[in-house]
């Protein structure tokens, strides 16, 4: 079988197929590395996910640092914070994607039926007879397969070229995201102890964590649509512009970042959308290629791992047997047990969105919320708590690969 973008979804998957012994080639046209910002968040639903494949506790070449807490200031007023795991079977790990991805694709290349293609381009599908039978590359040459997984992403090409509609819904923000590094930004890093810092104020809303690759992660959100955004005129005035709504601790250390600590701005717009229709003969899509969420609480990556897994489950004998309609029953049957949950927490991130979205825009309630902290604060948190719980541990629970004891840490 053929699969298409070595991301989350696309590595695991290859992995979890060439663990039960079938031929699997795996095709990306950048490999790790080959994007500025991936998502850090691995929620306890994404961790099950990596223990159910066998990678728990995560290995040591994986950059990883456990979240402390969550804390949101207003107007640089302390509102609430709760501490990891919140009830969770583990607290949500930061990771670097890359060291992931390298780690998935090093443990695949052990199996013998495992070929990694690594800054190959696909141009097309392959057809025979209406059903996908495989890909054209870039340079001219095809691969054949009884099956074609598209894990390429938002902007998927095969899923255009398969005739698979994307319903797009409406994007509440885009992020423009900064890095800042060490050792410029130890002190913000010092100060962050661990935490996913949320702040609202003024001049709009941003979020700061540690980086599991170091420094500092930094996401401004913006509204997708005029008015326009505000363009500070270098690093320094960044700076003072998320200097104006933090709490004064955290004021006075982004003030005295060093210019040459601030990397960015990067601006990756907001796509938010899900396919009515996750295959076509021969072809099935699964990740970002089937349903692009937003940045909102990582879900991303936790989705993607946990499309892997069901897939595996479902893909693996009918894979084995060989059986085209067998192969389409099962790409259908991935579809059915998946939809659910991915409606499900894209709406869960569409009401974080509008909550946000109304304290960026209501500067009164931001300022009633900031001044009655003290007894406000303790009821927000309960309710945030409450609307967290499907989005940190998925909607149901996750069935143990089989060839999970074969995974090697």
């Amino acid at each position: 079988m053929l699969v298409v973008g070595a991301g989350p979804a696309g590595a695991s998957l290859a992995l979890l197929l060439a663990r039960r012994g079938l031929a699997v080639d795996l095709i990306d046209a950048t490999g790790p590395g080959g994007r500025p910002f991936r998502g850090e968040g691995l929620m306890p639903s994404g961790l099950a996910a990596l223990a159910a494949m066998g990678l728990e506790p995560l290995p040591a070449a994986v950059s990883q640092r456990p979240l402390t807490a969550w804390s949101f200031f207003l107007d640089g007023q302390a509102l609430f914070e709760t501490a990891e795991p919140m009830g969770s079977a583990a607290p949500c790990t930061l990771i670097d994607q890359d060291t992931l991805l390298s780690e998935l694709l090093e443990q695949a290349g052990r199996q013998p039926g495992f070929r990694f293609h690594p800054g190959q381009a696909v141009s097309d599908l392959l057809l025979h007879d209406g059903r996908v039978a495989g890909v054209h590359l870039a340079d001219g040459t095809s691969l054949e397969a009884a099956l074609v997984v598209a894990c390429d992403g938002r902007d998927s090409l095969l899923r255009r070229r398969g005739g698979l509609e994307m319903e797009r819904a409406p994007s509440l923000l885009d992020v423009i995201w900064f890095r800042l590094e060490s050792p410029g930004a130890d002190a913000v890093l010092e100060w962050l102890a661990g935490r996913f810092v949320t702040v609202v104020g003024s001049s709009g809303s941003y979020a700061l964590f540690p980086s599991a690759r170091g420094g500092v992660q930094l996401g401004w959100a913006i509204a997708p649509e005029p008015p326009p955004v505000p363009t500070p005129a270098g690093p320094g005035a960044w700076a003072e512009l998320w200097a104006g709504d933090a709490p004064e601790a955290l004021a006075r250390r982004l003030r005295e970042l060093p210019a040459a600590a601030v990397q960015g701005p990067v601006r990756l717009p907001v796509r938010v959308g899900l396919c009515p229709r996750w295959q076509r003969h021969g072809l099935l899509l699964l990740g970002d290629a089937a349903h692009p969420m937003s940045p909102l609480r990582a879900q991303g990556i936790n989705m993607a791992l946990r499309d892997a897994l069901v897939a595996a489950r479902h893909l693996g004998p009918a894979l084995l047997d060989g059986e085209p309609g067998a192969i389409d029953a099962a790409a259908a049957a991935v579809f059915a047990e998946r939809q659910p949950e991915i409606r499900r927490i894209q709406a869960l991130q569409e009401q974080e969105a509008r909550r946000a979205e109304l304290l960026r825009r209501r500067h009164r309630l931001r300022g009633l919320l900031a001044r009655t902290a003290r007894w406000s604060g303790p009821l927000l948190a309960r309710r945030w708590l409450a609307s967290q719980r499907p989005l940190r541990d998925g909607i149901a629970p996750i069935a143990k690969d089989p060839g999970a004891a074969a995974m090697i840490g």
